[in-house]
């Protein structure tokens, strides 16, 4: 077994569901995202039913991945979607997502993702600043229309992660600061086209641990009683997202546990319950496909070049994440130990160090845990096409996206006369 259930050892072959690897890299090539139509649907019951009857919405978070066939499978589960830019909204509506089921996140709305967002009329703006709402108050009354509103509050807790995916402490720039967000609540009544529906929260990405979650949750509720003793009447909580995965040792909490330790201190409170998982839906279902192109043995290390690259997945050099590398032929025989390397011009162009593996040149390899923040951070650095994407669903193989073409990357651009 490799340690994700989506993707098999099947007689030493690594499979995605009943499909052999190799299979998908001899027909579609390399560098290939390869995703498990059964390992996002199975995360995304995992979430929707542990509320068991209570009243929510589970929005995925498009940024993870924001390919059409994931987020059209998701839609046709029932899922909602949180977006942060104009772009994803698109996208979201491309694939048959329903508006009413979509909140628009991020610190800096355009005025024309404002009006784009309110002609679809999505379910809410999760607003970010006293300037932001302002402004969308001003956008809505061009309109005639009334945007409906939750404050995005920062509550100040440390969601014990990577910092550049923290985002609930104050120095953080996302949120209105814990401590000036009941006075905005209430200031938000002079303006004539915003309609206050909701409060938010989200405190960072790849959380392990439910102490953050539960932490932000009770001040959360604290401010949500201030509120209701004011006289607002606040119709749903939007709690975030940012559970984390499994990338190699890491033992984060089970969707079920998560969504009921929220639940244990909402209590019996009426209020709609919002959720924003993004990782947690689509990492652990999607692995990068490459092949070995080059052994270099030195005095000092020894590295195996890949076709992919950093321009494939930024993770492991933006991060210094790590990603779990398997052989898609299993052979335990001669290993050495490996940095696995890419071909663009960066010493911080790697997918993982010190991985003790036994490899030939052309052999192929799995970057696990790929399925969140690898296609959708993906670039053209070093002039590289973007990969292709690949869902299997059972013994099918459904090419999503294609492989990027020279014709279509250079398409855009012009010489001067």
């Amino acid at each position: 077994m490799s340690g994700f259930p989506s993707f098999p050892y099947r007689n030493t072959k690594l499979c995605v569901e009943s499909v052999a690897l190799d299979r998908i890299a001899a027909e579609f090539g390399t560098p290939c995202y390869v995703y498990s139509r059964a390992a996002l649907t199975a995360a995304y019951r995992e979430f929707d039913s542990a509320f068991a009857g209570r009243d929510h919405l589970v929005c995925y978070a498009v940024k993870a991945n924001s390919n059409l066939a994931v987020l059209n499978l998701f839609a046709r589960l029932g899922s909602g979607f949180d977006i942060v830019s104009g772009g994803e909204l698109q996208r979201v509506l491309n694939a048959g997502g329903d508006p009413q089921k979509v909140v628009f996140s991020g610190v800096g709305k355009r005025p024309d993702e404002m009006r784009a967002a309110l002609a679809a009329g999505i379910f809410c703006f999760n607003v970010e600043s006293e300037a932001e709402l302002a402004t969308l108050n001003r956008i809505a009354a061009e309109m005639g229309k009334i945007a409906p509103v939750s404050l995005r509050v920062n509550p100040d807790v440390d969601a014990k992660t990577h910092p550049y995916i923290s985002t609930g402490l104050k120095e953080n720039k996302f949120g209105i600061p814990f401590d000036e967000a009941e006075k905005l609540y209430l200031s938000a009544r002079q303006f004539a086209h915003v309609h206050i529906t909701g409060l938010d929260c989200h405190i960072g990405s790849q959380l392990t641990e439910l102490d953050p979650f539960v932490e932000a949750c009770g001040k959360m509720l604290g401010l949500l009683d201030r509120l209701e003793a004011q006289g607002l009447q606040i119709e749903h909580l939007d709690l975030g997202g940012g559970l984390g995965i499994r990338y190699s040792a890491e033992k984060p909490p089970a969707a079920r546990d998560y969504v009921a330790a929220l639940c244990a201190d909402i209590g019996q409170r009426s209020q709609r319950i919002l959720i924003e998982p993004g990782r947690a839906l689509v990492g652990n279902a999607g692995l990068l496909l490459t092949r070995v192109e080059y052994l270099k043995h030195t005095p000092h290390r020894d590295f195996a070049i890949v076709d992919a690259a950093m321009n494939d997945l930024i993770r492991p050099a933006l991060y210094d994440a790590h990603h779990e590398i398997l052989p898609v032929t299993a052979n335990g025989s001669n290993a050495k130990t490996y940095q696995i390397v890419g071909p663009v011009c960066e010493t911080g162009d790697f997918l993982g160090h010190d991985r003790k593996l036994a490899l030939s040149q052309g052999d192929l390899l799995a970057v696990m845990s790929a399925g969140a923040y690898g296609m959708s951070m993906s670039s053209n650095y070093n002039t590289r096409p973007r990969a292709a994407e690949v869902m299997v669903d059972g013994d099918r193989i459904h090419l999503i996206r294609e492989r990027e073409s020279m014709e279509q990357l250079l398409a855009g651009e012009k010489i001067l006369p």
